[in-house]
């Protein structure tokens, strides 16, 4: 059964944009870790500033292999693309990791 992990992001008003931006980035980084099945950024319609980050696993192992690897941490450090580039300051001012698995749901409609 698949497990659904979301990282709930809380920024400063004016920093959703960076955000979008920084994972649009990384887009594709994840999507070649064993157990990975999909990923969204939902960004919020009203004047809410927490930003969701939905991704969808296999497994709880095969995300936890992951949160542990090299390529984890390579995306989640908090500098500039090359190393003569200054440190960027992180873009979230918290953030909350939510589990769920799916206990009900519909395909949507099928004209």
């Amino acid at each position: 059964m698949s497990i659904i992990k979301i990282n709930a992001i809380t920024v400063e008003p004016d920093s959703g944009d960076e955000l979008a931006r920084r994972f649009a980035a990384r887009a594709g980084a994840v999507d070649s870790a064993d157990g990975f099945e999909g990923f969204e950024l939902l960004k919020p319609t009203d004047a809410r500033t927490t930003w969701l980050v939905v991704t969808r696993w296999r497994d709880e192992q095969s995300f936890q292999a992951w949160a542990a690897s090299p390529a984890f941490g390579q995306g989640h450090r908090s500098e500039g693309p090359a190393a003569d580039q200054p440190k960027q300051r992180p873009v979230g001012v918290s953030s909350e990791l939510w589990s769920y698995v799916v206990a009900g749901g519909s395909a949507g409609g099928t004209d």
